[in-house]
């Protein structure tokens, strides 16, 4: 492949976002291994609970930072130094906001968790110690979420890299001080993700102030996107999280129905899409940055490039991965765990995650596109067809062929978003540009 200043674009903004990805999930990770060395399985239980009550919270409130990145771009594009000002303004206002009204909600929502979760009475006291503390992050965390979509838009993603990192560095030290020298167990555990929050947002205002200063002062121009339209995209995109919440979560629980074994094997496997998805959403990252950049500048010929090399690089990821799956499954199942019989029953399943980056590239590539042209209304109709036709699939099918029914139906779930996707962009946003 012959690369381009294109290229070079798009991987230095796809890297950072990448190594972010990664280390999310380490915040989880490494309060569940600190618990893990306290000496109590209600510990570790409390704690899986917590950070799942946390993840789906948060994940649902995702249009606070892919409903500022496509604007801004949109702004920075077209030169707009008051537009980018005043989404900034909006999009910290917004996290905050929203966050304290989690805290305001939160004895609710702790309710109504649980109440879903349902775990045993001798963890359910923990998982609420916990979260009581952890809550308290909620606005920075938020408001994380909105300074990220701002600095994707300002073609900036080096910032909410470092502080991915920092938060990590942060939540580690505290932790193993608060319960291993202060002897505050689960206490301690979330004392020290509740600092790493708060100083991860510290640090993220810190290097968005010093980005927003770069900005030239000019005249502002037209402000493109009214408040209207811009709540409105937020709801597409909070209603089109749904739908993909709901399907994850289903995809959980029709597992769980089958029993134990199954429930693990689906979670097993399930880790080889989060690796590949860990990958396309630095590219869709970099989609929004370098397409709404490109649909704010009014320039056609340098948002069709874009889209000719974002696929590129999609199809060249879905090519390697594959292969990895192809030749490296069973040796990552080893890797992930050592359960010889859930590594035995996850062999009858093994293929369909061959299938996985072929299913699910273009949807990746789409939802960045989508989000950097403001076009949510395409994002959310495509997920709710892709939604129907996954539990349609599922509950038609998991009597007759089993397990297999949940894996036919989330791949035709990924690809139908991403065949939906492409419908709609050569329908209506491809004449647009």
């Amino acid at each position: 492949m012959k690369w381009n200043q294109t290229d070079r674009e798009i991987l230095r903004l796809a890297l950072p976002c990448i190594v972010s990805n990664i280390t999310v999930p380490l915040l989880g990770l490494v309060d569940l291994s600190i618990v893990g060395h306290i000496g109590s399985a209600a510990y570790i239980a409390a704690i899986s609970v917590g950070t799942m009550i946390f993840s789906v919270m948060y994940w649902t409130m995702g249009f606070l930072r892919m409903g500022t990145s496509g604007l801004t771009a949109q702004a920075y594009g077209r030169d707009d130094a008051g537009g980018v000002r005043r989404l900034l303004r909006r999009a910290l206002l917004m996290g905050l906001g929203v966050g304290v009204l989690f805290l305001l909600l939160q004895q609710p929502l702790l309710q109504g968790a649980l109440w879903l979760i349902g775990p045993s009475e001798a963890v359910a006291p923990l998982v609420a110690t916990y979260y009581h503390i952890v809550v308290w992050g909620a606005p920075a965390m938020l408001g994380i979420y909105g300074l990220t979509g701002w600095s994707v838009g300002m073609q900036s993603t080096r910032i909410p890299m470092w502080v991915a990192i920092f938060q990590n560095v942060a939540n580690i030290v505290a932790s193993l001080v608060f319960v291993f020298a202060l002897h505050w167990d689960i206490v301690g555990v979330a004392m020290g993700t509740l600092l790493a929050q708060w100083s991860g947002f510290l640090l993220a205002l810190l290097l968005v102030v010093r980005k927003v200063r770069e900005v030239p002062k000019r005249v502002p121009l037209p402000r493109g996107a009214s408040h209207w339209q811009a709540a409105r995209g937020d709801v597409d995109i909070f209603l089109r999280t749904l739908c993909l919440v709901a399907v994850n979560l289903s995809f959980t629980t029709f597992g769980a129905r089958q029993g134990d074994l199954l429930l693990a094997v689906n979670t097993l496997l399930m880790t080889f899409f989060t690796l590949f998805s860990y990958i396309m959403d630095g590219f869709a990252f970099a989609g929004e940055a370098l397409s709404g950049k490109a649909y704010g500048a009014s320039d056609g010929v340098a948002l069709c490039r874009v889209v000719r090399r974002l696929f590129a690089w999609g199809w060249m990821l879905v090519a390697a991965f594959t292969f990895v799956y192809l030749v490296g499954g069973t040796s990552l199942l080893t890797l992930i765990t050592n359960d010889a019989g859930v590594v035995a029953a996850a062999h009858r399943y093994l293929f369909w995650t061959w299938l996985i980056p072929v299913a699910g590239v273009a949807a990746f590539v789409y939802d960045g596109l989508f989000i950097g042209l403001t076009a949510t209304r395409g994002m959310l109709v495509s997920s709710l067809v892709a939604a129907a036709f996954y539990f349609l699939l599922a509950l038609s099918l998991l009597g007759v062929v089993g397990n297999h029914a949940l894996w036919i139906a989330y791949l035709c779930f990924l690809s139908m978003r991403g065949g939906a996707q492409y419908a709609i962009w050569k329908c209506k946003i491809i004449a647009k540009v």
